[in-house]
């Protein structure tokens, strides 16, 4: 039986015939086998805080349950208990960056569906009050045409909550750790809703440093929210 084309490679994806394909039962597949196999989903031992994967990282840089990111973050006192938790679905190859790069900059939106399915899966881990997409500039919204953190949460079938609005506009890839670290706000509040004693999840497509997912959690906890986690495609 023919099949769709896959949305990374827009190769024919061969689709077994099913008793429950035909009621309607089976979702068809958003990507062929091969695409699917590139992604390396995180298994295993991680990082009790960040979710890296402790497979791929020297000893030297692990402090217990913590990677020594982790470590330095929990040892200033500023940072400090400001993100109680991170996991991501996939280690950030070379092929996750390029579907990541496809769906973020180039505007390709339907991309979101192929991570739909694991993110529904994994968020059912996570019991919280208010999903919530880390918020892009004005400016870099009207370049991309989307928040790609939205696109993840509504094409997942959740509903996002808007509640931080950003304020610092330059690129934060641009930056040095340290430079990332330093930044004085990248993001005001920006809601009317009570937080107090709150679980909120936050939701954005890499986790590199950290930097932008403790920020926005800082926030949301000197505001009044009691654990913020948050969930990225790709670290």
């Amino acid at each position: 039986m023919k099949g769709s084309h896959c949305l990374i490679c827009h190769g024919e994806i061969e689709s077994a015939f099913s008793w429950r394909t035909l009621f309607g039962e089976d979702k068809a597949p958003k990507i062929c086998g091969e695409c699917n196999e590139n992604f390396s989903m995180i298994t295993g031992e991680v990082c009790e805080i960040c979710g890296r994967p402790f497979a791929f990282l020297e000893g030297e840089y692990c402090a217990g349950y913590l990677c020594f990111d982790c470590k330095r973050w929990e040892e200033d006192e500023h940072w400090s208990g400001s993100l109680d938790q991170n996991r991501s679905l996939y280690r950030y190859t070379d092929f996750t960056k390029d579907v990541v790069a496809k769906f973020k900059f180039r505007g390709d939106y339907v991309l979101a569906e192929i991570f739909a399915e694991d993110l529904y899966q994994a968020l059912q881990a996570f019991q919280y009050d208010y999903i919530v997409p880390i918020p892009l500039s004005e400016e870099r919204l009207y370049e991309r045409g989307f928040n790609q953190a939205e696109a993840l949460i509504t094409t997942a079938g959740f509903e996002p909550t808007h509640l931080l609005s950003r304020v610092h506009t330059e690129k934060q890839s641009k930056k040095s750790r340290s430079e990332r670290i330093h930044l004085q706000k990248v993001f005001k509040l920006d809601t009317d809703l009570n937080l107090n004693s709150k679980t909120i999840l936050l939701i954005d497509d890499i986790y590199t440093t950290g930097s932008t997912l403790r920020h926005a959690a800082k926030i949301l906890k000197d505001n009044g929210a009691a654990k913020v986690y948050s969930f990225t495609l790709a670290r």
